[in-house]
């Protein structure tokens, strides 16, 4: 079994501990937390080595058994406790790459939000968001990422300006508008264990689907 190396973090939507996730919070470093995904490490008895975001969200029980020199209290409302997160993980601590846990699935404005920050990150494999099911990242320019053969995979833009380009898929994709609310890409189909993209003048999402 390989274990998991890298820095984690994990956000407030809901979430079911799946062994390969535990595993994965339980040998990453640094381990983190925007507000209420503290919650979710409390339950397995990990304790993140920052809890970053307004606090509105985190249990009285587990931010008393965390303890207040691990609160990390940034008040801006106007910008969500994710994005908050994911800037202090890149910008104060300095990680080179992020995968974050529970930023989908829970309410529809905060998954529009998470994934708002993550295309207008667009930091390709440096941040992306995993659950059991799918792996979700944006990215800008060119990019080869590992695929299985018949896996579902989906691409969409925010913006109908970018334009997207993909090879290594059942329904390729030439120079083509993928703007989420008209053309996007939606569980198109790996051929083989590469899928080669190309997104210009903007960022494109791209969620594998696991089988």
């Amino acid at each position: 079994m390989t274990l998991f190396e890298g820095s984690l973090l994990v956000a407030n939507a809901p979430l079911k501990w799946h062994p390969r996730l535990a595993r994965m919070a339980s040998t990453a470093s640094p381990l983190l937390a925007a507000d209420g995904g503290a919650n979710h490490l409390a339950r397995i008895g990990l304790r993140p080595e920052k809890v970053i975001g307004d606090l509105d969200s985190i249990s009285t029980s587990a931010r008393a058994w965390l303890g207040e020199p691990s609160m990390l209290h940034l008040p801006d409302q106007s910008r969500t406790d994710l994005d908050k997160a994911v800037a202090y993980a890149f910008d104060e601590m300095g990680v080179e790459r992020l995968t974050v846990l529970a930023a989908l699935g829970g309410r529809t404005d905060h998954d529009a939000g998470n994934l708002g920050v993550l295309a207008r990150l667009a930091m390709g494999e440096r941040l992306v968001f995993e659950d059991v099911g799918q792996r979700v990242l944006a990215l800008i320019g060119e990019a080869a990422l590992l695929a299985a053969p018949g896996e579902a995979w989906s691409f969409w833009t925010f913006d109908p300006a970018v334009r997207v380009s993909i090879d290594g898929v059942r329904w390729q994709v030439r120079d083509a508008d993928l703007s989420a609310g008209t053309t996007p890409s939606i569980s198109n189909e790996a051929t083989g264990e590469e899928i080669r993209i190309q997104a210009t003048g903007g960022a494109v999402v791209v969620a594998r689907h696991y089988r």
